[in-house]
């Protein structure tokens, strides 16, 4: 079984109007090689699922984006994100805003294939007023009312990981997974970029076994690509590239996504790394202190 295909490969699987969960939080491991190729690429209406950093941003900006289903959307010391924040100021895309937790029960139900999850989130909050879709419900047990937390089913997942093997076995490394497995176990499609393509026997330390957040049948497809969070972090690979972000977040008042994307964004991986000082440098990049 060999599940290894290339970046162009991954994108051609999504198709117009897709909804698309993208794994990582904020500016950290996100699938950021893939999110390029879609930049690249001709796709357009796509509903994206995430806890948003510059992958919301970029998409946001390049036109790619019908609605955007998310908790936040910051690049952590840039508070909010600019292009993100362009898009939904000028009402460019549609919005569903909802808490963490509320997001991180949409992708359960959608795992285990019920319509929808209920909670205590969202009662006596504006989470409801904004979102009017959202139903309250009653409880069939006591005199109690839910937010039921519909499932947020997702045509693809993209995600990036450590290390993968050809079979779709994949390791998140660092100290946090996020929610990625669930983003995983949400989607129809699973798509992973990595760091490294290791042989199967790598995950026979049990150490390494344990950085396996879901099951390898989950995984439909790899796409080894180091250096391909940047310019967010892979921990403990590297850290995020503040230099970048910060001349990313100025191209949204001086020159656009357009002028940033002449600059950086180039024909294939190889060429936006070369770009941003090659894959040493990325790889140089310290991871932050918090």
């Amino acid at each position: 079984m060999d599940k290894r295909i290339s970046a162009a490969e991954a994108v051609a699987q999504i198709s117009d109007g897709m909804t698309v969960g993208i794994g990582g939080w904020g500016p950290r491991r996100k699938p950021m090689a893939l999110v390029r190729e879609i930049l690249r690429s001709d796709l357009k209406d796509l509903t994206i699922v995430a806890y948003g950093g510059a992958d919301v941003g970029m998409l946001c900006a390049s036109g790619k984006v019908k609605k955007v289903i998310f908790a936040f959307v910051s690049l952590d010391f840039i508070p909010l994100e600019p292009y993100f924040r362009q898009a939904r100021q000028s009402g460019a895309i549609e919005v569903m805003e909802v808490d963490e937790g509320m997001m991180l029960l949409g992708l359960r139900a959608a795992a285990w294939g019920v319509p929808f999850i209920p909670t205590q989130v969202g009662l006596g909050t504006d989470i409801l007023t904004h979102n009017p879709d959202l139903k309250v419900i009653d409880s069939p047990y006591d005199d109690k009312e839910w937010v039921a937390m519909p499932a947020l089913k997702l045509d693809v997942a993209l995600i990036h990981a450590d290390r993968a093997d050809a079979r779709g076995v994949c390791q998140i490394e660092g100290p946090d997974h996020y929610l990625d497995d669930w983003i995983a176990r949400a989607a129809d499609k699973t798509i992973v970029s990595c760091e490294e393509l290791v042989e199967s026997s790598y995950f026979q330390d049990p150490a390494r076994a344990r950085q396996v957040f879901w099951e390898r049948s989950i995984t439909d497809a790899v796409v080894e690509i180091p250096g391909g969070a940047h310019p967010t972090s892979c921990n403990p690979q590297y850290g995020f590239d503040v230099p970048h972000f910060k001349a990313y977040n100025a191209s949204a008042k001086e020159g656009g996504f357009a002028a940033y994307s002449e600059q950086f964004l180039g024909a294939n991986e190889a060429e936006y790394q070369e770009r941003v000082g090659g894959l040493d440098a990325i790889r140089a990049i310290p991871l932050p202190v918090y």
